[in-house]
């Protein structure tokens, strides 16, 4: 039995008015998903458990059937992990964006999609000049970054998401709550030596978004879960280009597949990603796919982009791993996003989003495209998120 579950993260969406009250999904063309919906079944899957916020960690965690209320401990851990960071008890690890603040204004959480030669640098001086024996900080990709601050077992302040402020003055968002001030000193620090820097300088005369702060957030303690082959009995892989996916799959025992043109970005090699799904799939009994594209077309209120993101994930990833699974004798595939990121809202929403699977045992129920109007239709709501992994391996 062969198993493949895609993740496009944040497809779901709302209607919208340019699309004369369409989603993306209802207007995108998607023959590979919609033959999945029509010959399985499509149904909707509470991704956030009360009380979470609606975090792609989180919610990733509950489509790999593992309960956020017990294993989860924060979104930088598991990107600590991808990068293979060794992380005492008593340390805290910060997610660390490079970010655009105007005016008081959180104006672009990626700081323009920074590269990441140029956010090394960035990185490298913020070590030598803002981190210290207790902060040090760990580069990552693009704007994507980590910060260790070492004996933090005082430190218990909330932080908020940068992509959940665009637009709004960050002072209300800033840290707060036990030992917030050393991490906001550090930010305080940083912006310092990011006013002139010389990265920013070449930015600001190309008229690109500069890296003018540093946005400490997802914070949390190293962690241990119990391995995927244990819990369900396969043995899987995963293809993803962001640390957390990756950082959340090694910390589960599952191995990574690197795609050399994978970005996690609007640009990502879906074509590469695809074809690294199908030959995983000859090894592999579980195989997930990761595309980060529909997400960020969304926090950047892109209607078009995320049309696009999802017609090359049916296209280059959906379509080639279900032919391949059909040579199989025996074979299940899940499409699931993990949360919605409305084009209009460009942030998360903890709102269901909508499935579908087909396969072995699986018969068709609601035989209509995968939107989200066709999900609310569905008899089949799976709350807590976690039980949608047992049901689509089982079922």
């Amino acid at each position: 039995m062969k198993f493949a579950l895609i993740i496009p993260d944040g497809a779901a969406d709302e209607p919208l008015d340019l699309l004369g009250g369409r989603t993306p999904l209802e207007v995108s063309t998607l023959p590979n998903i919609n033959w999945v919906s029509t010959n399985g079944r499509q149904g909707r899957v509470r991704t956030v458990p009360r009380n979470f916020s609606p975090g792609s960690d989180v919610c990733i965690m509950s489509l790999l059937g593992y309960n956020p209320a017990k294993d989860y401990s924060g979104r930088a851990p598991l990107e600590a992990a991808a990068q293979g960071i060794e992380v005492a008890g008593t340390d805290l690890v910060f997610r660390c964006n490079l970010v655009t603040i105007v005016e008081g204004i959180m104006d672009d959480f990626t700081a323009g999609h920074i590269s990441t030669n140029e956010a090394a640098t960035i990185i490298e001086d913020l070590n030598r000049h803002v981190g210290a024996d207790d902060a040090k900080f760990y580069p990552g990709v693009s704007y994507r970054h980590l910060l260790v601050l070492k004996d933090a077992a005082e430190i218990d302040c909330e932080c908020t998401p940068p992509h959940d402020i665009i637009g709004k003055k960050v002072q209300a968002y800033l840290p707060k709550g036990a030992g917030a001030e050393r991490v906001r000193y550090i930010m305080e620090q940083a912006e310092t030596l990011l006013y002139n820097h010389e990265i920013n300088d070449v930015r600001r005369e190309l008229e690109e978004n500069q890296a003018s702060h540093i946005w400490l957030w997802g914070q949390g303690r190293s962690q241990a879960m119990e391995p995927f082959k244990n819990r369900y009995g396969l043995r899987g892989a995963v293809i993803a280009a962001v640390d957390l996916v990756r950082g959340l799959a090694r910390l589960v025992g599952m191995d990574v597949i690197h795609v050399p043109g994978a970005t996690g970005y609007l640009d990502t090699d879906y074509r590469g990603k695809g074809q690294a799904a199908v030959e995983a799939l000859d090894e592999y009994d579980l195989v997930i796919v990761h595309v980060e594209a529909p997400d960020e077309a969304g926090h950047n209120g892109d209607a078009k982009a995320k049309i696009q993101a999802l017609e090359r994930i049916d296209k280059h990833i959906v379509g080639p791993v279900l032919e391949k699974l059909r040579s199989f004798d025996a074979w299940k595939i899940l499409i699931a996003p993990d949360h919605p990121t409305p084009v209009d809202k460009r942030t998360h929403t903890a709102d269901p989003p909508p499935f579908c699977l087909a396969g072995e045992g699986v018969q068709a129920v609601l035989e209509r495209p995968f939107t989200e109007r066709s999900a609310e239709g569905s008899d089949l709501q799976i709350d807590p998120g976690h039980s949608l992994m047992p049901f689509f391996l089982k079922s």
